[in-house]
């Protein structure tokens, strides 16, 4: 599998937000949640922030979204043994209070109910950690490590240095409560608890959890969260520790998920509102695939934030300013940032610095503007197009064969395919042929993870409108799903951010789009029923750009070239340009073993030669020309930009009016830049 370096520029902001977080202990910090869809990018960020931080502070990275089934008490535990596990750089860290939370809540006092004698408790307390710490090799979290094993893995495409780290950390040593005094007080005089006395308030945590309600539960759960951040502020004022902490937290959407962020903020509000302003030295950092519930509805119309901010100007003192005005509520702890999709620039620069060590990454640098047409930068997509591309054998020289083998990437086979979002919630490997799955399959797998197959078979022909609107007026039971995309981050970036800019259809995010059309096309006889639908829709609304638009494919070449061909003069070139580009983006159904040119000859083949030059041949050629040009699976090297700079400098000869606006068309083609750093 082709793993790609982080560029540190595409994501510095995020890392040096971190860096301000832990080097001010006393300030308060946010919340900071990573948001965007499977593949956009978190885990390679944990794992940065760990390759950065974690040698310096102590941390914990659980993922979540491997485990499902974990309690907030399984995560606390697991949390307090990464962050008790020795590290040279610190001395070691002790977290009392949660410590005697959990064991006080894991026995069960209830032969003890009617004596509530303290000699009593304090003795089967200790009984009971000595027969925990004889089970787990002298350390009792050791049995919430074993719980939550699965989630504390490495991040995928982690270095071997954050793998070697974890490992180190993973390694259980004796640990034990040293003292009961301290935190048996802080538990009788917390306001939670009903007794002032602490061993009795110890009990009452056991009956919590044994026998006590939901409500009593939800107290446990606050308590032990309260415990954890005392913890933390105490070991941070003490000498030769740590002052600050790291928490980073992947795939934080599941159930389970939510409760401990619902806990943590909840917890933290309240500490900070009868606290004294004194901030807990917790750093936290997680990431989620979906809109919280939390936040109300994804349009984001109740939430203060409304919307992610872009990632690239995120700071301490940018949440502190806009935390400003609701600084009462819980919301105001979140930071959220919307991961985005790398650019073409950011694309190439990552290729190169990975190709030193992969020589068949390195044969395939011209690729990179290639490789992000046909992803639109999703981070994970782009690593996958690169792995099939380098373990397929690809021809090597840049030409027809290579542009043939190219048309088929979709289908091709992607052996590596260990990944977390490819585990079931157990953290089990998804069973695949012994090749490995197609490419097409493995990403649909990833991105419609928990999408039922009849909400994705209507996602396949949904998929076929450029507009999404229209798929809702055309398939009612669309409309829940739009909003399942929406909350999901699927939907195009610009229609992802809690509403639609006024002059933007919403759409599928360009890589989703192309792998449900791919499936789409594996069935012939939908496709053209879908999108002839699509185009009588768009005749009836009076929209002929979009009805154009679905009847080219729909394969109706001449009908989209008359269409055109009768508009041109009447309407201005800049208008008529405008449509043109519109309707030439049209997904196609191409044959799998052919190059551009021959596509592009095959296409006009069906029509006899012109004897002469008119507007109907040139525009003929031209939305052939383009139809192939705009499908980098069809023409992935822009092959055909000189046969279109061709076909607009003669149509310029032939138009009464607007010339310089069709040179400038020719001229747009014919030096079609791919990358400022590549040559066309």
């Amino acid at each position: 599998m082709v793993t790609l370096p982080t560029d540190a520029r595409s994501r510095g902001a995020i890392i040096s937000l971190v860096g301000e977080c832990l080097d001010k202990p006393g300030a308060e910090r946010p919340v900071t949640i990573m948001l965007g869809p499977p593949g956009s990018g978190s885990s390679e960020m944990h794992a940065s922030l760990v390759e950065k931080y974690g040698e310096e502070h102590p941390f914990a990275y659980l993922n979540l979204g491997r485990q499902k089934s974990l309690l907030p008490r399984h995560v606390l535990g697991a949390l307090a043994f990464r962050l008790e596990s020795h590290n040279p750089a610190y001395s070691r860290v002790t977290l009392p209070r949660l410590r005697l939370g959990l064991l006080a809540s894991d026995n069960d006092y209830s032969e003890l109910s009617r004596k509530q004698s303290e000699s009593a408790i304090k003795q089967s307390l200790k009984q009971f950690e000595r027969k925990a710490e004889e089970r787990y090799d002298g350390n009792y979290l050791a049995a919430f490590a074993k719980v939550a094993d699965h989630s504390l893995g490495a991040p995928e495409g982690a270095s071997e240095l954050v793998v070697e780290l974890l490992k180190r950390l993973s390694r259980s040593t004796r640990s034990y409560l040293r003292g009961f005094s301290g935190p048996v007080r802080w538990y009788g005089e917390h306001r939670l608890t009903q007794d002032s006395n602490g061993w009795r308030a110890l009990a009452e945590l056991s009956n919590w959890r044994h026998s006590g309600d939901t409500e009593e539960q939800r107290k446990l759960d606050q308590m032990l969260f309260s415990a954890f951040l005392a913890d933390l502020r105490e070991r941070a004022d003490s000498p030769f520790r740590p002052h600050s902490f790291l928490l980073l937290l992947e795939d934080a959407d599941t159930a389970g998920g939510r409760h401990f962020l619902d806990l943590l903020i909840r917890t933290r509000h309240e500490d900070a509102l009868r606290g004294g302003g004194r901030a807990d030295p917790l750093t936290v950092v997680v990431s989620a695939h979906r809109w919280l519930p939390r936040w109300g509805p994804s349009t984001g119309d109740q939430w203060p934030w409304r919307r992610p901010l872009e990632p690239d100007y995120v700071s301490l003192d940018d949440w502190g300013e806009r935390r400003r005005p609701w600084l009462e509520s819980e919301d105001s702890w979140w930071y959220p940032v919307r991961l985005r999709d790398l650019s073409p620039d950011e694309v190439r620069v990552r290729m190169e610095l990975a190709a030193p060590s992969s020589p068949a990454l390195a044969r395939c640098l011209h690729l990179a503007p290639f490789v992000h047409r046909l992803t639109g930068g999703m981070p994970r997509a782009v690593q996958d197009v690169l792995t099939v591309i380098t373990q397929q054998g690809m021809p090597g020289n840049d030409g027809p064969e290579q542009d043939v083998w190219l048309r088929a990437l979709p289908d091709r086979t992607l052996r590596a395919t260990e990944h977390p979002d490819d585990r079931t919630g157990d953290g089990a490997s998804v069973p695949d042929a012994e090749t490995g799955p197609r490419l097409v399959d493995s990403a649909l797998r990833q991105l419609l993870r928990g999408f039922a197959p009849d909400d994705v078979d209507l996602l396949v022909r949904c998929a076929a409108a450029r507009d999404l609107s229209s798929a809702i007026r055309l398939h009612s039971k669309f409309a829940r799903l739009f909003n399942e995309l929406r909350a999901r981050w699927l939907l195009a970036p610009w229609t992802g951010d809690g509403g639609e800019a006024p002059d933007e259809a919403p759409s599928l995010h360009p890589w989703l789009r192309r792998l449900l059309l791919w499936r789409l096309a594996e069935r012939a006889d939908d496709w053209t029923t879908v999108h002839e639908e699509l185009a009588e829709h768009f005749r009836e609304t009076g929209n002929p750009t979009h009805e154009m638009y679905h009847r080219l494919a729909a394969g109706q070449l001449e009908k989209v070239t008359g269409h055109l061909a009768g508009r041109f003069g009447e309407q201005h070139a800049t208008a008529w340009v405008a449509s043109f580009n519109v309707i030439t983006t049209a997904p196609n159904r191409f044959a799998p073993g052919d190059g551009p040119r021959t596509l592009f000859a095959g296409l006009l083949a069906a029509v006899p030669a012109d004897s002469e030059v008119t507007v109907t041949a040139l525009v003929r050629g031209l939305v052939a020309a383009r139809w192939v040009w705009c499908d980098p699976l069809a023409d992935p090297r822009r092959r055909l930009k000189e046969t279109l700079a061709d076909g607009f400098g003669q149509l310029t000869r032939l138009s009464g009016r607007d010339v310089v606006v069709l040179l400038d068309e020719a001229e747009r083609y014919r030096y079609w830049r791919t990358s400022p750093a590549t040559s066309p």
